[in-house]
């Protein structure tokens, strides 16, 4: 799973990737909010970490300008800020939670997964057909313990049906999954994506209702 780390203190920065990383998580770092928001534009993130007091925009300003666009993206603010004020700020912004600095980081790890789970998003394989799982930690489909590899895309697609399992998943939401706002899609591309999701299951799984979306039923 992928994280945006938005943190201008880089030794602090390069600690929690190493991390996160030895977790098997993969960490883009921003160290002003612009460069955080440039690469959100580029990249769909499972989970933002949030320093409040970074240049050109700050993290408050950040999170609040995501949420009022309609991005859910769990987050959390790591923050040496400890008033009353800036808390009830990060959480009216739109924020999941909330460490202080220092940070235990067997904690923070412990956040991240409780939050990720509630969204959705597990960190644990997931059976999906018999010999056949899906890993989250490296984002790969295994048959028969065999990297299928997949194409990231088609990942993408299939990671979006398991977070919204029995629920319809329109178009909209594939192509804010698959699709940056700066990258073309054709009806075409959206349909080839669902026929490869398709295939990896060896019965009938992925459900076509009409003129709404798709449903993922197992």
């Amino acid at each position: 799973m992928r994280i945006l780390l938005l943190e201008d203190d880089e030794l602090f920065a390069q600690t929690i990737e190493d991390f996160l990383d030895d977790e098997g998580f993969i960490v883009d770092i921003a160290n002003d909010g612009e460069e955080a928001l440039s690469l959100n534009y580029k990249i769909n993130y499972d989970l933002y970490l949030l320093d409040i007091n970074v240049p050109k925009i700050s993290g408050l300003e950040l999170l609040k300008d995501l949420r009022e666009s309609g991005d859910n993206t769990p987050a959390i603010f790591l923050t040496s800020y400890k008033d009353k004020q800036t808390l009830e700020d990060g959480f009216l912004s739109g924020a999941d939670d909330y460490l202080k600095k220092p940070i235990d980081l067997d904690e923070l790890i412990l956040r991240i997964k409780s939050l990720l789970k509630r969204a959705g998003k597990q960190t644990e394989k997931i059976m999906l057909d018999e010999n056949l799982f899906f890993n989250p930690s490296d984002r790969r489909v295994y048959k028969d313990n065999s990297d299928m590899n997949l194409p990231m895309k088609v990942v993408d697609l299939l990671e979006l049906f398991l977070e919204n399992r029995d629920k319809i998943v329109t178009k909209e939401m594939i192509v804010s999954r698959l699709w940056s706002v700066e990258e073309d899609y054709s009806e075409g591309s959206i349909r080839v994506y669902i026929n490869h999701v398709k295939k990896i299951f060896t019965k009938e799984k992925i459900v076509n209702i009409k003129g709404v979306g798709y449903k993922l039923e197992y």
